[in-house]
């Protein structure tokens, strides 16, 4: 429980009548008996402005500059949220700090999964990381935090909130690049989360592709590596690989999930934990949806629409291309708009729909740069999913990847071809609710 009237360490005005709660919200709308808010200020709209709100909800407390009841009164909201966040970090046994270009949330997912810790929810920003750590620090079980940043300087905030004790970086490729300028200025930020607040190195772990950029970092994944699983084999079916002699599967999983399950099985080793346990564990890890979820069938969906970048395609278009569908069933890709990847952008959707070519039987694109990713090619998500649904057919194994564009309006993200969950749940409302042989 989070008790306000417990030592804090900022200094505020406790009312009488606030409560304990068990959770933090900066999201009015969450606010309830047992979730007290915190108001923070915004893009366009200050928290403050929906204390009342929270306060009616029934909050346990709200922390803010007002004068209200049930407040923790204090002068800077943002400030004690962060200051309280890295003193119950610091009651935490281990906390493992995950970044990188792709493949954040399953290395988060499956390094929880080995290390049996608590770890992120979905959303990764700020306020959400240190809710997260002031609710879990006194747990007495490992934290895993994911990472992400788009701007240059936000690593450097981060390590100064989380300060893991061990550093991930997953990937390193093209994203963010319209603020982080180039491939060379996204690692050098992300290689932030190898160094401490004083700037000492920490314990670091990259993935085989990024491992270039790290020189001297310790790496993980399969092939010349650090510490290499062995004898990866992925079907339909999942992944099987060994490691330190150990076999390890993961049902419905490709490489990236593989490479994933070495990572926390080198970090469960590192903890002392038992491996068996921990590759039990993984065996059992349910991504996110958008995530690599894979739905079998008649025909087969691949989930991965929650957000793309080139490397993250590129390793989706490998997982596909490793299918080999029943039936006469046919790989085929359906690939929207990837965001945030400044003046070359053309150039890279140019290069990753070259690549769905190749890797996949039938290529659709949606959007700005449909031609470029498919050589089905629609300008607005109905159109696409009109066409694919009349298209798809037994056997077939159909990959949806693409940048959601989660804060656009719902005419441009009809338009460029971000919100392809619709496509998903089109898909699998018509294969499960028609008759066999369609």
């Amino acid at each position: 429980m989070l008790d306000p009237h417990l030592p804090l360490p900022f200094t505020a005005a406790v009312h009488p009548e606030a409560r304990a709660a068990r959770r933090l919200t900066w999201d009015s709308r969450e606010a309830g008996p047992a979730v007290a808010f915190v108001a923070l200020p915004g893009e366009r709209t200050h928290g403050n402005a929906f204390v009342e709100q929270a306060l009616a909800a029934g909050a346990p407390f709200v922390l803010t500059d007002l004068d209200v009841p049930r407040a923790v009164r204090v002068a800077d909201a943002q400030a004690a949220l962060f200051a309280w966040a890295r003193a119950e970090r610091a009651c935490a046994p281990l906390v493992v700090g995950v970044t990188g270009s792709a493949g954040k949330t399953t290395a988060k997912s499956y390094v929880a999964a080995a290390l049996d810790a608590l770890f992120m929810p979905v959303f990764n920003t700020m306020p959400a990381i240190a809710c997260f750590l002031i609710e879990s620090g006194r747990a007495g079980r490992p934290l895993v935090v994911e990472m992400g940043i788009d701007r240059v300087g936000e690593m450097a905030e981060l390590v100064d909130l989380v300060r893991p004790d061990v550093g991930v970086i997953t990937t390193i490729g093209p994203a963010h690049l319209e603020q982080l300028g180039s491939i060379e200025g996204i690692a050098r930020e992300k290689g932030v989360i190898l160094r401490d607040v004083a700037g000492q190195p920490v314990r670091g772990l990259v993935g085989s592709q990024a491992a270039a950029f790290y020189p001297g970092v310790d790496s993980y994944g399969f092939g010349d590596v650090t510490f290499a699983g062995e004898a990866l084999t992925v079907t339909p079916e999942g992944a099987s690989f060994r490691f330190g002699g150990m076999p390890v599967t993961l049902p419905l999983a490709s490489t990236v999930q593989a490479e994933a399950a070495v990572l926390g099985l080198q970090l469960a080793r590192e903890a002392g934990l038992p491996l068996p346990a921990a590759a039990a564990r993984l065996g059992g890890v349910s991504v996110p949806g958008g995530r690599y979820r894979v739905h079998p069938g008649r025909f087969t969906v691949i989930d991965d629409a929650y957000n793309a970048s080139p490397v993250a395609v590129r390793a989706a278009l490998d997982a596909l291309h490793g299918w080999a569908p029943a039936g006469g069933g046919r790989r085929i890709s359906v690939l929207g708009r990837m965001l945030e990847l400044g003046r070359t952008e053309q150039a890279l959707h140019a290069e990753v729909g070259a690549y769905a070519r190749e890797r996949a039987d039938l290529t659709f694109g949606v959007g700005a740069f449909g031609r470029e990713l498919g050589e089905r090619a629609f300008e607005s998500v109905p159109a696409l999913t009109a066409a694919l649904l009349t298209e798809v057919r037994d056997g077939d194994v159909v990959l949806i990847k693409a940048s959601r564009g989660i804060s656009w309006t719902p005419e441009r993200r009809a338009q460029e071809g971000v919100g392809l969950d619709v496509v998903v749940q089109a898909l699998l409302t018509v294969r499960d609710g028609a008759p066999e042989g369609r």
